[in-house]
């Protein structure tokens, strides 16, 4: 089987951390820890809080094979991501929309799964993680519509209702039959 990689993207809110968390043992998946600058009691998806000085000293010594800026924070993909979809798995990672041109040129034949929901269902979890203020909170939503790169395929994963109707759409997202030309 070809090797693969997605993209998890989605408005803040969406449950793209909930949704990844709900494939993490699908065989041949290999799940990307990112490495960002807050702490990791910060909570949200299972990643690897650094400083801003360790993470600027990773980037410059090659440690990334992605890293870009979001929300005042810094946010890499492990370089070990690439080995891993050289060696034959599934890579899925959470990015950012903001870094898909450049996630498109290091993983080949990149897919995105794009995790929506209703202005409203946003709203509501944003509010119930407590982490962010009612301004905040307008501001992730006003982002919340935004254009995807061209030329990429796109599989979009409604996250609106039940959580087992979403894992099992992320979940047939990731078999090799998801990314033929009629699904694309």
């Amino acid at each position: 089987m070809a090797s693969r990689a997605f993209a998890v993207v989605g408005p803040s809110g969406s449950g793209k951390d909930t949704l990844i968390a709900e494939v993490a043992g699908l065989p041949g998946l290999h799940l990307v820890r990112r490495v960002i600058t807050r702490p990791e009691a910060a909570g949200g998806e299972p990643f690897e809080g650094v400083t801003e000085a360790e993470f600027a000293a990773r980037a410059a010594a090659g440690a990334f094979a992605l890293a870009w800026q979001a929300h005042g924070l810094h946010y890499g993909i492990p370089a070990s991501a690439v080995a891993a979809q050289q060696a034959g798995a599934t890579v899925l990672f959470n990015g950012s929309r903001a870094m898909l041109g450049q996630a498109a040129r290091v993983f080949p034949g990149l897919a995105v799964l794009l995790v929506t929901a209703r202005p409203e269902t946003l709203a509501a979890r944003l509010a119930a993680r407590g982490r962010e203020s009612v301004g905040d909170i307008a501001a992730r939503l006003a982002r919340a519509q935004f254009e995807l790169p061209p030329n990429l395929p796109v599989i979009r994963i409604d996250n609106d209702g039940a959580l087992e109707t979403a894992a099992a759409a992320m979940r047939a997202a990731l078999q090799p039959a998801a990314l033929q030309p009629d699904n694309a």
